[in-house]
């Protein structure tokens, strides 16, 4: 790992009634070039257009797609994710956009934080991922 992981964990054991494999941790101690990126959605890059619409997996997809895309033109990877926060619409949709995440993720050992909302941005608009990345020195 680039990063110092503290108590790093993985989901099936802190929530073993759910199909969840996340490796997380409590806390990541990083040196060098932060990396803020924007939350990211269903939504192409290039054209703006909305992808996936009714499909909650589809939009964690693309928006961990655009996330792994950002990082590499910012000069770094997934491996370098530090923190992400994960926006869902309804918490009935949790565990379909965590598998998505942890697949993604997987060895990365983020910190993370769920939380539900409202709405988003736009109505279509089911799940919203940001991160913060900390390329190493």
């Amino acid at each position: 790992m680039k990063h110092t992981r503290i108590r790093p964990f993985n989901t099936k054991l802190t929530y073993p009634e759910q199909k969840l494999d996340n490796d997380l941790c409590q806390a990541v101690v990083a040196r060098g070039s932060t990396v803020f990126l924007r939350g990211q959605i269903g939504q192409n890059l290039d054209t703006s257009e909305s992808v996936c619409i009714g499909d909650v997996a589809g939009q964690a997809e693309q928006a961990m797609a655009n996330i792994a895309m950002l990082l590499k033109e910012a000069g770094g990877e997934l491996q370098d994710i530090c923190k992400i926060t994960i926006y869902l619409i309804d918490p009935r949709y949790r565990e379909a956009v965590y598998l998505v995440v942890g697949r993604w993720l997987k060895g990365v050992f983020p910190v993370s934080t769920g939380i539900v909302v409202s709405a988003l941005a736009r109505p279509e608009w089911l799940v919203e991922i940001d991160a913060t990345a900390v390329i190493p020195d």
